[in-house]
């Protein structure tokens, strides 16, 4: 798409002061104030689809559903209700609708909806969620749609309803070959009760899912012409920077804004609460004009706080607790057969000590949101969010402001990887407003946005395994020694996690003697979920230890972990399948090495097969064989790009510094000392698809991240004799 098919820009908003009451118009077709306003067409399909241009009154449309309006000259939007952070469901989700609603994904528009409780409790983008829960609602939306299309046509035509058939928008009369577009019927239809049951399409029969269609937000993100949260102004705004406690746990006694106030630009000095995961701190907001004069004016602030002890924390001692935590027997998570009997009877026994470290989310666009408190009890937000139905709803009762005063505009968000699951962020951004009367846009630099967390917490295992005298696995161990998510200090010790003990006790390997433990022990900083979330740091060590277990059996890792899995189980076809695309049997080079990993959790199911070669001290990461099983897939571009990213996530975990702490505070504050992979740190990365096709359906997003460290570490065991446990390494000096 060429610069001249369009003169809107990233920082060209459409302003939407005459508009309440409507959601973010990403796709082109909403309502304002009862009636149907549409974007005046006059470009390609890609900038139709998201540029926010000129607006003319439009005839009414008619609604056969809240995620279809069709309008009478059979212009079709369908409504997305999972906000779109770089995986692609601005197209996925609508797509399953499309299919079943015979209409092409080029002849839609697509609204991205704003936590209205009409679009049911699913408004979110997390846990790989957004297509596997959605796969049979959205496709019976787009069925029951057709169904009433039909029905309507039939009935105007005075012919049986099974003449007819739909497809291209259109209903066509069989005998006849009469035809009438979706627009001339969909009045007649959305007066039609809609269908509860509605027959769906078989996958032989698919026209959209299972095949490759570009993603319309691409070539808008690459030419800077979509639009992100922080690219958005309205009339009116202010801008806040907000400083917060550097050390976790202090408290605010005072500040000074004497210098602050003498900034040009600087309007006033507020303070503001913040509530994240059990951790609540109170900051103090510089609010000016313009973005600039707020952090100049934030720089001269003096402000005193009380860091009441909290100064001593750091990451050494920290992690030196957990090593002595890890003494405690811990709560049991799962238990099969007898453990403690058979470890201690069978000759062949392991044990082993794996870290992981504390991790940023580090999304591209840091926090940022605009919030307008008006009128009293009106409430408009534009946020990049993954979460609008929970913000919906919270603020709803914490604010004690009715749903319909509430308009969540969701935009683009430049990466989320869990982080913006919780909005403290718009929580701040909407208190600075009701104070101050006017929207404000608060955003944090990228340095509020490494220090002031939530983290992915360090997380330590502790292994034992045993192994009878020919080389088979009897008995299995895996204790995790963590914090919880949550916060809570006073957790109940004699309680395992379910969150912090995530896969251990579901992968499907045949051990008949297992029992796995939980230890808490409380981290004092504001933690939350990383992409994958606990598995990203269980799957490293679990992993890595059945590996220690083949190579004590001297056994070849991956005919030891076929050797488990005796029962047809995904985990099964997913090995062969891995064994297959790999080569695994091919003898590599001297000095190279092939590791292999798989993880199962709640999210999906996929696994690594990495090759390495020697390199110097250090290693050469050659190539890395992906497969993930999903049962169905919807469109195998954005499977593909979800799975080699989440490499690239899972490689800078395991070979960048990660997050340490000192003196109560977050050492990293920029990605020059909390940095991510680069581009010729990447190896390729071939992905493989299982799609057995189905109703059933697994996540995308994460369950191609947990198993790349651990299959990296187990190649280079292969090719060095050098095992690790303790993450990040220096990948250039393994020796």
């Amino acid at each position: 798409m060429s610069e001249s098919t369009s003169t809107i820009h990233r920082r060209q908003f459409l302003k939407l002061s005459g508009f309440t009451g409507t959601g973010l118009m990403i796709g082109l077709t909403l309502k304002a104030n009862g009636e149907s306003v549409i974007e005046k067409i006059t470009h390609s399909y890609l900038e139709k689809q998201l540029a926010l241009q000129e607006l003319t009154g439009a005839s009414s449309g008619y609604d056969l559903s809240p995620f279809v309006i069709i309008e009478p000259t059979g212009q079709i939007t369908l409504m997305n209700p999972r906000p779109e952070i770089g995986q692609g469901v601005f197209q996925s989700v609508p797509s399953l609708i499309a299919e079943e609603l015979e209409v092409p994904l080029d002849g839609v528009t697509i609204q991205q909806t704003g936590g209205q409780k009409k679009y049911g409790n699913g408004q979110f983008a997390g846990g790989s969620a957004s297509v596997r829960t959605s796969y049979i609602q959205m496709r019976q939306i787009g069925a029951a749609a057709k169904e009433m299309l039909l029905m309507a046509a039939a009935q105007q035509w005075g012919v049986p309803v099974g003449e007819c058939y739909a497809d291209n928008a259109k209903i066509i009369h069989q005998p006849s070959g009469k035809t009438l577009g979706y627009g001339d019927v969909a009045a007649a239809a959305a007066k039609l009760e809609v269908p509860k049951n509605p027959t769906l399409k078989e996958p032989k029969d698919f026209k959209i899912l299972g095949k490759r269609y570009p993603r319309p937000d691409v070539p808008l993100k690459s030419t800077g012409k979509a639009i992100f949260g922080i690219d958005v102004k309205v009339p009116g705004m202010v801008y806040a920077s907000i400083e917060r406690c550097p050390v976790f746990g202090g408290k605010l006694v005072k500040y000074d804004d004497s210098a602050t106030k003498k900034v040009k630009g600087v309007i006033g000095v507020e303070t503001c609460e913040r509530d994240i995961n059990g951790h609540h701190s109170v900051g103090v907001a510089v609010l000016a004009e313009n973005y600039w004069a707020a952090l100049q004016g934030r720089k001269v602030l003096k402000v005193t706080w009380n860091y009441d002890g909290n100064e001593k924390f750091n990451s050494n001692d920290f992690a030196e607790s957990l090593r002595q935590a890890a003494k405690e027997d811990g709560a049991i998570d799962h238990q099969s057969g007898n453990f403690d009997k058979a470890f201690a009877d069978t000759p062949v026994k392991l044990e082993a000590f794996y870290e992981t470290p504390v991790v940023s989310h580090s999304a591209i666009e840091p926090m940022n949101c605009i919030c307008n408190w008006y009128d009293n009890n009106k409430i408009e937000i534009w946020a990049s969010t993954q979460v609008p139905g929970r913000i919906m709803d919270q603020f709803t009762k914490k604010y004690n402001v009715p749903e319909e005063n509430i308009t969540i505009h969701v935009l683009f968000s430049g990466g989320g990887f869990g982080r913006r699951l919780y909005p403290d962020y718009v929580e701040e951004a909407l208190e600075l407003s009701k104070k101050m009367g006017k929207p404000v846009k608060s955003l944090w630099t990228r340095e509020d946005d490494t220090k002031m967390g939530p983290f992915r917490p360090m997380t330590f295992s502790v292994f034992k395994g045993a192994l009878d005298a020919s080389g088979k696995p009897v008995a299995f161990q895996h204790k995790v020694i963590a914090p919880t998510l949550d916060g809570n200090k006073n957790y109940d010790k004699t309680k395992t996690n379910g969150t912090m003990t995530e896969g251990i006790s579901e992968q499907k390997y045949e051990i008949p003697n297992m029992k796995n433990l939980f230890v808490f022990h409380y981290m004092p900083v504001p933690l939350a979920a990383w992409r994958a979330v606990t598995s990203t740091t269980l799957a490293f060590s679990h992993e890595c230890f059945i590996d220690e277990m083949a190579s004590a059996a001297k056994r070849d890792p991956m005919a030891f972990r076929l050797a488990m899995l005796t029962k047809d189980t995904d985990t099964k076809t997913l090995m062969q399948k891995l064994k297959e695309v790999s080569k695994w049997d091919t003898p590599l080079p001297k000095g190279w090495g092939r590791g292999v990993a798989q993880w199962e959790f709640f999210a999906g199911l996929a696994g690594y097969v990495v090759e390495v070669s020697k390199k110097g001290n250090g290693i050469q990461i050659e190539k890395a064989y992906a497969v993930i099983d999903l049962g169905t897939v919807v469109n195998p571009d954005t499977v593909e790009a979800q799975v080699q990213g989440a490499a690239v996530m899972a490689l800078s975990a395991a070979i960048k510094n990660g997050i340490t702490f000192n003196n109560g505070q977050t050492v990293q504050n920029n990605y020059n000392n909390n940095p991510i992979v680069r581009i010729n740190e990447m190896p390729p990365v071939e992905v493989h698809i299982i799609a057995n096709g189905g109703l059933k359906i697994k996540g995308v997003g994460e369950p191609g991240l947990p198993p790349f460290a651990p299959a990296l570490c187990n190649a280079i065991f292969a090719a060095t004799g050098k095992r690790i446990r303790k993450l990040p390494f220096d990948i250039n000096n393994i020796a």
